[in-house]
């Protein structure tokens, strides 16, 4: 089978295309390929899919095998990988591409000598109310209120971006313990369906330091949606502006709340870091 293995800020995936459907053991397949030491490696499975609502359908399997519904630096390795292998049209620079989190998402690419260098994509409208989010929260808006982890207490705004995330502004996010407070906090009782976990630092109204315990994955480099959230999070609490830099242990995004139509926009890069064939022996079950 072959596959690509591709990287949004060192957010790493393994891209897979050619299917109609989701393979009944994607679950199974993204555990044994994404382990880092007896498979490919990456912090989740893409599949690009067929859709009747948009130029391609992308589902993402995390590295222990639950879904997750969106993925913004997966997003970015899908259109490029799209692009680049020649299943849009040629000179194409926008096209669409459907979450189950978020609907269908229009993506613009700036391409330079036949590579996508950098990618825009419309994150949607982000969701604000507690029970949809989803927390067990019946509020309006769920802002800076406390939440128990162990023998800490930490207060955290509740942003969904078409998945849930936890997000707590710090004094200096770069040294916060992701393996001692996101374990904890992905598995809070507010959460019922689990959250992606965002700790936060200003440097200035415009620019953050955020580092991410994604749901499912752990620990990684660099959160799309969590960028995403991190700044409206820091505009709702009056911290941020709704444009500004959000940079990740795996480099920058930049990321844009617009007022006149609510929506939040997400730039950065995706590369492609090698192709393979991974065999059906090393596959477990044959597709």
């Amino acid at each position: 089978m072959k596959f690509t293995k591709m990287h949004g800020l060192g957010n790493d995936f393994i891209v897979l295309a050619g299917f109609d459907l989701l393979p009944a053991e994607a679950s199974e397949q993204a555990i044994r390929w994404c382990d880092r030491h007896f498979g490919v490696g990456a912090d989740g499975l893409v599949y690009l899919l067929p859709s009747s609502r948009a130029d391609y359908m992308m589902r993402i399997i995390n590295s222990d095998g639950s879904e997750a519904e969106q993925c913004g630096n997966a997003i970015r390795c899908a259109a490029a990988y799209l692009y680049e292998n020649g299943l849009v049209e040629p000179f194409a620079r926008e096209l669409t591409i459907e979450t189950i989190g978020a609907g269908v998402q229009p993506v613009r690419l700036q391409v330079e000598n036949g590579k996508v260098r950098s990618v825009r994509v419309d994150m949607g409208e982000p969701i604000l109310s507690g029970l949809a989010v989803p927390t067990t929260l019946d509020e309006d808006l769920v802002i800076e209120l406390p939440i128990a982890a162990g023998d800490r207490e930490f207060r955290f705004t509740a942003v969904s971006m078409g998945n849930p995330h936890c997000v707590i502004f710090v004094d200096d996010a770069p040294s916060v313990e992701l393996s001692t407070w996101g374990p904890v906090l992905e598995t809070h009782p507010y959460f019922p369906r689990r959250a992606n976990v965002e700790f936060a630092s200003l440097r200035s109204r415009d620019y953050a330091d955020m580092r991410v315990w994604e749901r499912g994955a752990g620990p990684t480099l660099a959160c799309g949606t969590g960028a995403c959230a991190t700044l409206v999070a820091g505009v709702l609490t009056g911290r941020m502006e709704r444009k500004g830099v959000v940079s990740l242990a795996g480099g920058e995004l930049l990321i844009e709340w617009e007022e006149a139509d609510n929506r939040v926009y997400m730039t950065g890069p995706a590369e492609t870091v090698f192709s393979g064939t991974w065999t059906l022996e090393a596959c477990g079950k044959q597709i």
